[in-house]
């Protein structure tokens, strides 16, 4: 029914009759001449009905915006002084000679060019939303992106394997999403959180190398960067150190950026320790494009009078530490207020401050509350330590570290993007040595920080069983402006270090072998050393496309309730339908 896409209609085709379909993005009555902007996935065309052609004409006058037509027409120039550069086929118009409405539409509730609508009103909408210039073009570009992977990979010798969505549910991780079966009566399926085990049992089959870009599934709060599905780039490699598996993915995503979007990321990528990046930048996911950084002071804390700073340096496990603000001087009380209201949104009970009027002169150079509770030689230490300068404001956190960093960390974020601190270069980093376990206070037990199948750094084994919390994974997340994209590790292939690990868990002997008795089977067959990383495709088009959400790179995205308001998903089942599954509600009423 075309010739070409509306959008692709340009100069080479000035002369010739053409045919083309799509929706009428905009209609406008110029005394007596129709023109009709044509849109289709391809973008825009110019299209005009003059009353010579009184049925084309006829046909025009009843078209309204989002029907959906078809027209036979010459190419023809635009009038001199009317070109649109920035389409390609802003040059050209099309001379209507025939014109078919092939169906109608009823008036839609927004503008496809309009960018003010709620994000709600959109998903209401969301295949009108789809057709909206903006949403086309991020899904066009995650085709594309997805089709750089699988070409960078084939090349690299990587198989592409599906594993199962309907699966077993295990206990570690977040919360599954469960599949009840109608043939076994009781039991049930999980959706994946990921293809773990699966692409671990594909290396233990020995084929090398393998990828997935596949769904997975957790149910768990949501978040702007979080679905309860979403899409994962999924990769295992056997008989690779962890340097090697690292620089092949670090190869990949320079891949991908280049070839979609033509940026140039660092080569090689910067590496920070789990430990550097929380004492630096209080996140393991440390956006490098700030140039703040947090700086330790908790041993120069430990001898002064000032009951906040010195209680948190004595704490166990307390830390004392200082943000310079470059050029900070010019925030004022209020603002100093605000910053003070947010970070106890993160556990702070305040923010200290100096104001560094003139480094040379302390203490009568610094402006601030607190100055006159500490010594000069302190004072020295700080600006020292800091490196402030003339113009700098340094803002202070005193409690455990947890709180110090998440308070910190998150203020650096808000001041850098504030005060407009943030470099507009892409800022790549990994992230490792990550601590293979954190204790859980209220279960009083230790938890695994990646999952249970890392590998501990070597010659780490001997904390397994005595000091969980002294033991170091080879695990690695990559990071690039704040964001993790992807995270990994080389995995545990001997039997009795994933039995250790699972001990160090508290992970019963019958639930390893209820749960897990599968993969030790296997790592008893010869498992290969292995290792591998998860990308989150729908956080790195997201990122490629500097939008804030992943819903706008995502077609049919949930809402952060979890629900999809398109088709109303979920809703209630019927009667025999849960009968089949020999499922009983609780509260049938509802």
């Amino acid at each position: 029914m075309r010739t070409n896409y509306c959008g692709l209609i340009d100069e080479k085709y000035l002369g010739q009759t053409i045919e083309v379909v799509g929706w009428v993005h905009r209609r406008r009555d110029h005394g007596g001449v129709i023109f009709i902007d044509l849109r289709d996935r391809e973008g825009i065309l110019q299209t005009v009905i003059d009353p010579d052609t009184p049925e084309a004409f006829s046909v025009a006058d009843t078209a309204r915006n989002e029907f959906v037509i078809h027209i036979f027409g010459l190419v023809r120039n635009r009038p001199d002084g009317t070109a649109n550069d920035s389409l390609v086929s802003g040059a050209v118009e099309v001379l209507v000679h025939r014109m078919t409405i092939l169906n109608s539409a009823e008036p839609p509730p927004f503008l496809m060019d309009d960018n003010s609508i709620t994000e709600l009103v959109r998903l209401e909408n969301r295949c009108l939303d789809l057709r909206r210039p903006e949403m086309q073009k991020n899904l066009r570009f995650r085709h594309k992106v997805t089709h750089s992977i699988r070409n960078y990979l084939n090349a690299e010798g990587f198989i592409d394997i599906e594993t199962p969505m309907l699966t077993k549910s295990t206990p570690e991780g977040a919360r599954d999403y469960l599949v009840p079966s109608r043939i076994h009566q009781n039991q049930f399926f999980a959706l994946p959180q990921s293809p773990q085990l699966f692409k671990q049992l594909l290396m233990i089959s020995g084929f090398d190398r393998y990828y997935q870009i596949v769904k997975c599934f957790r149910d768990e709060d949501l978040r702007t960067d979080r679905q309860p599905e979403f899409t994962q780039i999924d990769i295992e490699t056997s008989f690779l150190a962890k340097e090697d598996i690292m620089k092949l993915m670090e190869n990949m995503v320079r891949h991908v950026f280049s070839d979609t979007a033509d940026i140039i990321l660092d080569d090689p990528f910067p590496s920070l320790t789990f430990q550097e990046a929380m004492d630096r930048y209080g996140s393991d996911k440390p956006d490098l494009r700030i140039g703040m950084v947090i700086t330790e002071l908790t041993e120069i804390f430990k001898n002064v009078e000032f009951k906040v700073f010195k209680d948190a340096a004595h704490l166990d496990g307390g830390r004392v530490a200082a943000l310079k603000v470059p050029k900070g001087n010019t925030l004022t009380r209020k603002e100093i207020a605000d910053y003070t209201e947010y970070v106890r949104t993160f556990g702070a009970k305040g923010l200290a401050y100096i104001k560094v009027d003139n480094a040379d002169m302390i203490p009568e150079g610094l402006a601030s509350p607190i100055v006159k509770f500490l010594s000069t030689e302190v004072l020295e230490k700080v600006i020292k330590e800091t490196e402030a300068e003339n113009g700098d404001l340094i803002f202070f956190g005193a409690d455990n570290k947890r709180i110090v960093n998440d308070s910190l960390g998150s203020l650096r974020l808000k001041i850098g993007t504030d005060l407009n601190l943030i470099d507009t270069d892409w800022k790549p980093v990994w992230i490792v040595d990550f601590p293979m376990f954190e204790f859980d206070e209220e279960e009083k037990r230790w938890e695994a920080i990646h999952h249970p199948f890392t590998s501990p750094v070597e010659g780490h084994e001997k904390f397994l069983g005595t000091k969980p919390g002294n033991a170091l994974s080879q695990a690695y997340d990559m990071v690039i402006n704040g964001w993790e994209i992807g995270g990994g590790s080389v995995r545990i292939h001997r039997v009795d270090t994933q039995q250790s690990v699972f001990d160090a868990l508290g992970i019963s002997q019958d639930d390893v072998k209820e749960k897990f008795g599968f993969l030790l089977d296997a790592l008893k067959t010869g498992a290969p050393p292995h290792g591998g990383i998860a990308f989150g495709l729908d956080r790195l088009v997201a990122l490629l496309c500097h939008s804030d959400s992943i819903r706008d790179v995502i077609a049919f995205p949930k809402t952060q309730r979890a629900q999809d308001i398109l088709v109303n998903a979920p809703d209630f089942v019927g009667k025999k339908q849960l009968e089949e599954l020999h499922i009983k509600l609780r509260d049938p009423k509802t």
